[in-house]
């Protein structure tokens, strides 16, 4: 009969060692050529807006952080990371990024659209994969090369507390064409202004997993808001709710009684608990109508107490 070593015996007990936080965050600043952002959660998440594409929907010229921003959300399990991720492509880049994605190993969970009538068109490839981070990043990076997704001067020797704390200034600031305190009120929330875009985060009551391991807000298991004035006290609204199936048609009734235009219902993981549908909108109308509209809507889903 063999005999396990002491070190062995703890080895199985307690799994892999952890990766330090400094160590994987700097392998996928590395990796990507992009640094990103600590998050509440355990979570290091790196914004990559599409600030090449010129998008307009019925008359709006729609900003990044509105509805164009790719992002890529990092946690450490054990001595791996996991990654999940909303890339948002054009339709001739979206082959060549899933051919690369696969071939690295990164799953596809969903490829849909957001929005209707934009011009020009845009898709959303939602990502998951686990691994080395180092490799996890080199294979998105590359996948993204496929596509016209900026990502600016190398920031490889910035450190995550930098970044954060230039991620939180970009954040604050004002809007002057938009009562942000009047929507807080309203949804019962308080949002943050971020390029010049009104975001408003809600996160649901119970713990969202996704093939057993929690998905963090900062992941996308939160509903997403995001308020862009137009001017004469209007402003167009969009993002998700994030929806168990019986609240599904509670919230679209809610929200098209309130003139808000429900443009896609779709899933954003393969292994979700509970099982859960994302519920894209829109609307171009005056801020109080829209917000009372989308309060209606949270007052029909399971959310955490503000």
């Amino acid at each position: 009969m063999r005999i396990l070593t002491t070190v062995a015996v703890l080895g199985l007990l307690v799994g892999p060692p952890a990766l330090a936080a400094e160590d994987w965050q700097q392998q996928i600043a590395s990796g990507l050529g992009k640094q990103g952002s600590e998050m509440p959660g355990g979570v290091y998440r790196v914004g990559l807006p599409r600030t090449d594409l010129n998008v307009t929907l019925d008359g709006v010229a729609i900003k990044p952080t509105l509805a164009l921003s790719s992002w890529l959300a990092f946690k450490a399990m054990g001595d791996e990371v996991m990654v999940m991720g909303d890339l948002v492509l054009t339709q001739e880049e979206i082959n060549p990024v899933l051919t690369r994605l696969e071939q690295g190993g990164v799953e596809i969970t969903a490829l849909h659209n957001h929005l209707l009538r934009s011009a020009p068109a845009t898709m959303y490839v939602h990502v998951h994969g686990h691994g080395d981070p180092s490799k996890l990043a080199t294979t998105l990076r590359e996948a993204l090369n496929a596509s016209k997704t900026p990502f600016g001067a190398e920031t490889a020797g910035i450190t995550p507390q930098a970044a954060t704390q230039a991620s939180t200034t970009a954040s604050t600031g004002q809007l002057p064409d938009l009562d942000t305190a009047a929507i807080d009120r309203t949804l019962g929330r308080k949002g943050k202004v971020n390029g010049g875009v009104y975001q408003v985060s809600v996160p649901r009551a119970e713990a969202v997993k996704d093939g057993g391991m929690e998905v963090p807000e900062a992941m996308g298991s939160a509903i997403a808001i995001n308020f862009q004035p137009t001017g004469q006290g209007k402003v167009a609204i969009t993002g998700d709710f994030v929806l168990t199936a019986d609240e599904l048609n509670p919230v679209i009734k809610a929200l098209q009684s309130n003139g808000i235009e429900v443009t896609a219902v779709h899933n954003h993981m393969l292994n979700d608990e509970p099982r859960l549908f994302f519920m894209h909108f829109w609307a171009n109308d005056e801020a109080p109508k829209l917000a009372k509209g989308l309060r209606a809507a949270l007052d029909q889903v399971k959310v955490a107490k503000g």
